[in-house]
């Protein structure tokens, strides 16, 4: 199979990352619990990831990087745990339904208010996001690319235009490790990730935040720490991590944040560029997504559903692609693809001309 849904899950991961998984099965202790010397050995592993977690985003400290079991997981906690009665919240139509569902979860029970903010020719731009803060908007939620046409915005240009008290969140899932994110540079207060994606790892999540906020749990329970305290710890991360972390999945983040860190090289701007320049003489297919560097290439057929094209593409030509919304029903009503969805077929920084040639291939045999 050509596996082409990188966008949700990287479908192959680097050896680096599986022999670091296989290693950690084979001595698989639970990391700072016990005293004995394989705990504190995991511990140590943990608290290194912790470490480059904060290094690779230029974050806030190793005890301000906390796991969690998923991106969606991550943005719940910065947005749960962080807003308050009476707070008003500014968000966009990119958003993911990982932020959006929250959002509409704490406004339907009065809690908070939020605005959403449009499209202006197709782009998300940094003056018309700081127009919609008023003077009770206490968070601004920014995707660092859209999951379903790959585009970005400048998150520095959209700092520097909020009010000092306004505290910025990052969806992290698509950009992060496509390309380079800074939270002291470009003034991020809370960046959440999805390790499985551009970070090379198996299914974990992580949120980084800054010193101005302070996330109150969503999970009690066991954290190793202040045993005695039938209140959660003051401090982070256990304040943040009930439970026992998995293991597995820290190791193989690691190994994969120290490819990022290595300078591995991107060229998914260049292929999804020559990719939309064959399917574009197919006139049968229509094109969303610029090109990005996250890989990512949206499409649709003019008259067939994204999801009977997706299935066609997997049962006549073996190829993995994802047909529908997305997650993301606002980025398709301002798309005006709410009714259909799109194709989405997106590609790992392993992958090159050979699977974009494939999949133009099926296009024109389909459009036949």
């Amino acid at each position: 199979m050509i596996y082409l849904d990188n966008a949700a899950t990287e479908g192959s991961k680097p050896h680096c990352v599986r022999s670091a998984v296989a290693a950690s099965l084979k001595a698989c202790a639970n990391p700072g619990r016990s005293g004995h010397r394989l705990s504190l050995a995991h511990a140590e592993r943990v608290l290194s990831c912790r470490d480059l977690l904060s290094d690779v985003f230029d974050g806030y400290g190793f005890e301000r990087c906390v796991f969690t079991r998923s991106c969606t997981e991550a943005l719940n906690i910065a947005l749960l745990g962080v807003l308050e009665e009476g707070d008003h919240v500014v968000a966009t139509t990119l958003e993911h339904n990982s932020v959006l569902r929250p959002l509409q979860y704490l406004a339907e029970r009065g809690v908070i208010t939020y605005d959403v903010v449009p499209l202006t020719d197709g782009k998300l731009r940094p003056e018309t996001i700081a127009a919609y803060v008023k003077h009770k908007t206490k968070l601004v939620c920014v995707t660092s690319a859209s999951n379903v046409i790959g585009v970005s915005c400048d998150l520095a240009a959209v700092k520097r235009l909020l009010p000092e008290h306004v505290l910025l969140l990052v969806d992290g899932a698509q950009g992060a490790g496509h390309f380079p994110i800074s939270m002291k540079r470009s003034g991020i207060d809370l960046l959440a990730l999805a390790g499985h994606k551009g970070l090379h790892a198996m299914q974990i999540g992580a949120l980084l935040f800054s010193e101005r906020v302070n996330p109150r749990p969503l999970i009690f329970g066991g954290t190793g720490s202040e045993s005695v305290n039938l209140s959660m710890p003051s401090f982070y991360p256990d304040r943040l991590e009930s439970g026992t972390l998995s293991y597995p999945a820290i190791c193989s983040l690691f190994e994969g944040l120290l490819l990022v860190k290595s300078g591995e090289k991107n060229r998914l701007r260049a292929l999804t560029e020559e990719l939309a320049a064959k399917v574009s003489e197919l006139r049968a297919f229509e094109i969303f997504s610029p090109p990005n560097a996250c890989g990512i290439f949206s499409f649709r057929h003019r008259s067939m559903p994204s999801e009977e094209i997706a299935a066609l593409l997997s049962d006549r030509f073996d190829i993995a692609v994802r047909g529908g919304l997305h997650c993301a029903p606002l980025a398709h009503r301002a798309l005006g693809t709410l009714q259909g969805g799109l194709v989405r077929a997106s590609f790992s920084i392993y992958q090159g001309m050979h699977e974009a040639n494939a999949l133009a291939d099926a296009l024109r045999k389909i459009e036949t």
